[in-house]
């Protein structure tokens, strides 16, 4: 079957995957849905992991898919999210369990770090926010609890690089998801191994670093067996939110970005990682982008917790009704803060939230609807406070935030965005993700000139709604 310009995006998230073809057809940008599948940590004797042999499973049966569907591309790529990792023997066998980011394996682990690399100096040499489930304090937990698997480690893969490893054979690491790791060096773009052994971590596990668009490899036979077909696989910006930020279709140099799914990822692109204390104080991180661009954010809770208040107590509901509810109790006065820890992993949200509000002094939200118009409004307070933030530390204007991922599709957050922070909102498009990691193999490609072009294309391909500050 003939392949004209057909690029495969597969893009893995912690609740959901997706298979993405893409193609230029009349000078847009087409993105067409091959195959999608359920995804989440699974509780293994207390555990919180990830189940792989499924994951690459539901790859095959999306590739199975593109033969089906008549659509074999010419290249694939993988994103997935960050900071979980696989350790390989000296026969390339995942050792133990794969760790999901959300476990509860790294209490403490940053008081180890800190004995050896202070969290000043650790922010200094990587630019990286504090975030308990960094990569650094997750290998810290298995030098620390689970010492044999430690010790037995001879290869460190992110769980894309391990995925075109298990795809072609080749182990190859890539740049943006490495960032996430709080272990590389923003100005040279490789690991900084001076720093991993000062913090009492192995380096010789840890391969060299390739960046977006790179060459993998092709297909195994056995995976062509099972697919049908052979193509080249490549290197995407493989955190996931690195493929976002690359499909934001911003019309300005300038720009203010939300990458807005479980998490809300809220920041701008800087061609120098910003690592001054003001930055670190505001837990702002300098993460690896397309063609060495900084994306300089925040991480912010996001709909995770609206996710899981649905998930308790309104599963019935779309979320589109969930957010009409919200609406009709807009003048529901109590807030939460958002960034507050409490919130990462409760044993119920609902509960959870309505303690802070009982604490604080507030009303306690008793119906979906109340709970919905706490969480989406202190989600827009957030929003609106964080992008006061950027404007002070960059010492730059926003006329605009770009709101893009599945959360980009929530009508009322948006509208609440735009007014609470004063700024014009674009939104969209939702599914950034696999634009981005589309747009990273068409650049290859040449079917763009640069990320420029690129983005332009996106914003003429896709339906972006605009919202206006009230």
């Amino acid at each position: 079957m003939e392949k004209h310009g057909k690029h495969l995006a597969i893009d893995i998230g912690a609740s959901g995957g997706r298979h993405m073809i893409a193609f230029m057809e009349g000078g847009k940008m087409t993105l067409k849905e091959i195959y999608r599948f359920e995804n989440e940590m699974t509780n293994k004797d207390g555990k919180l992991v990830w189940d792989l042999e499924r994951l690459f499973d539901e790859i095959l049966n999306g590739m199975e898919r593109c033969l089906v569907e008549g659509l074999i591309p010419d290249s694939m790529a993988i994103d997935t999210w960050a900071v979980d990792y696989v350790l390989l023997d000296e026969e390339d066998k995942v050792i133990g369990d794969t760790f999901g980011y959300r476990d509860g394996r790294t209490k403490d682990m940053d008081k180890a770090v800190y004995g050896s690399v202070s969290e000043e100096k650790l922010y200094e040499r990587t630019g990286i926010q504090k975030q308990i489930f960094n990569t650094i304090y997750q290998l810290t937990a298995d030098k620390v609890r689970t010492p044999e698997k430690y010790k037995n480690a001879k290869t460190f893969l992110m769980l894309p690089d391990y995925f075109n490893f298990l795809l072609t054979g080749a182990k190859k690491s890539e740049y943006t998801n490495a960032t996430s790791t709080n272990l590389v060096d923003p100005e040279t773009g490789d690991w900084d191994r001076e720093l991993i052994r000062m913090a009492g971590l192995r380096d010789d596990m840890f391969l060299p670093l390739s960046m977006p668009g790179s060459f993998v490899g092709t297909l195994k036979k056995e995976v062509i067996e099972r697919v049908g077909f052979d193509c080249d696989v490549l290197m995407c910006a493989s955190h996931d939110t690195a493929s976002a930020v690359m499909s934001v279709p911003a019309k300005d140099k300038d720009f203010v970005y939300i990458s807005s799914g479980t998490w809300s990822l809220m920041g701008t692109e800087l061609n120098k990682a910003d690592r001054s204390e003001a930055s670190r104080e505001g837990n702002f991180t300098n993460e690896g982008g397309y063609g060495k661009r900084y994306r300089y954010l925040k991480n912010i809770m996001g709909l995770w917790m609206i996710q899981s208040v649905r998930k308790e107590i309104a599963k019935e509901l779309s979320y589109a009704v969930i957010a009409k509810e919200a609406e009709n109790n807009s003048d529901f006065a109590a807030r939460v803060d958002v960034g507050n820890q409490r919130f990462f992993a409760p044993e119920s949200m609902v509960e959870e939230i309505q303690n802070y509000c009982r604490e604080s002094n507030q009303p306690v939200p008793t119906r979906i609807g109340q709970i919905a118009a706490v969480v989406y409004k202190s989600l827009a307070i957030s929003y609106a406070n964080t992008v006061k933030e950027i404007e002070a530390n960059t010492g730059k204007s926003y006329g605009s935030i770009y709101i893009v991922g599945g959360g980009s599709n929530a009508d009322y957050l948006n509208r609440l965005t735009a007014k609470l922070s004063g700024k014009k909102v674009y939104a969209g498009p939702g599914e950034a993700t696999a634009i981005g990691n589309a747009m990273a193999q068409m650049l290859r490609a040449k079917e763009f000139s640069d990320i420029n072009e690129a983005r332009e294309c996106v914003y003429k391909s896709f339906d972006i709604k605009e919202y206006l500050p009230e």
